[in-house]
């Protein structure tokens, strides 16, 4: 790893695998073709935006049991679209790294952008079991008619949204929480993109009435996402009201042997951490449409990963509450 290129990243050590060796690299050789182009992060982002909704078209027209091979060229179609869109989320940060371009409002369009990608695509998963769900109700015994059609997608619909709303959209800002929370631990502030909803509402408040709508609207929303982090962090929130109440508000000023304990006790849990992030999730997504059971994606994102959120939250929650009775 050289130095130009570890210096992109925020941490190896939240880094998984394919992540390290074979996403990464190639976004940082992206990121230096954006540098040389002087392309803003922000434009990237909101492009990997653009690229991952687009992938909803194909994902709900593709279906080789149903359409052939043309199905199944749809389905690679959309494939490689939302590996773009990752490959451009992750080229982001790394080119505002490289290039000292961060924002405000580049986190919060980074944080935002997956969800931009999935809302459409779990659409037109519900739109495509609709149209082709020969296979379940012939495995359920249902008769093809248009009522029960009519039913089993608007309980399908229900799954999607509960995918979504509790699924990933939970899941993947508690695993963005426990990476910079981690990073916080490693690096400090400066190394770290940790942030509190009570500083999140100043910074809202002292923006002047010449602050475009479009940024108050991201930073108002921004609040309610810190929010919804700490909500479900509470022995993490006493562990930092503990050490900012004996050491200073600053990582800095919390003792090295503290901070290197919390490290110790947070990498393994940053492991399965990893999990929840889109490399492990889209392997599932892509897995589910190519044998074309599209529907059964809901199911796996509610119950095997909300499975392995709750031992992510809990693990993390069980440390934090040791360490904030041992200060």
């Amino acid at each position: 790893m050289n130095e130009q290129y570890a210096a992109t990243l925020k941490s190896a050590e939240t880094e998984d695998w394919l992540d390290l060796h074979v996403i990464r690299p190639l976004c940082y050789y992206c990121a230096v073709i954006f540098a040389k182009l002087d392309i803003h992060p922000n434009t990237v982002t909101i492009a990997s935006m653009f690229v991952g909704a687009g992938s909803a078209i194909f994902f709900g027209c593709a279906s080789y049991y149903y359409c052939g091979t043309m199905g199944l060229l749809l389905n690679i179609i959309a494939i490689v679209l939302l590996m773009i869109a990752d490959i451009l989320d992750c080229t982001d940060g790394q080119l505002a790294r490289m290039t000292g371009k961060k924002s405000r409002l580049g986190r919060i369009l980074d944080g935002v952008a997956g969800f931009t990608w999935f809302v459409p695509i779990y659409h037109a998963l519900v739109w495509r079991f609709y149209l082709h769900h020969d296979l379940e109700f012939l495995w359920l015994g249902i008769a093809d008619t248009p009522q029960n059609a009519i039913i089993a997608t608007v309980i399908v619909y229900v799954f999607g949204l509960w995918s979504g709303i509790v699924g990933i959209a939970g899941q993947q800002r508690l695993a963005d929480y426990y990476i910079n929370v981690h990073l916080f631990f490693l690096k400090g502030e400066k190394g770290s993109e940790l942030d509190n909803s009570r500083r999140q509402e100043e910074i809202y408040d002292q923006m002047s009435p010449d602050t475009p709508w479009i940024e108050r609207l991201f930073q108002h929303s921004y609040i309610g996402y810190t929010q919804k982090q700490e909500k479900v962090t509470p022995q993490f929130q006493r562990l930092m009201a503990r050490l900012q109440e004996k050491y200073g508000p600053h990582a800095s000023d919390i003792p090295a042997e503290v901070r290197e304990s919390f490290r110790q006790k947070s990498l393994p849990v940053i492991f399965w951490n990893g999990l929840l992030t889109f490399n492990f999730r889209s392997f599932w997504l892509f897995l589910f449409c190519l044998i074309d059971l599209p529907a059964m994606y809901f199911l796996f994102e509610i119950f095997a990963m909300g499975l392995l959120a709750w031992y992510v939250n809990h693990r993390h929650e069980a440390f934090c509450r040791r360490l904030a009775e041992s200060l």
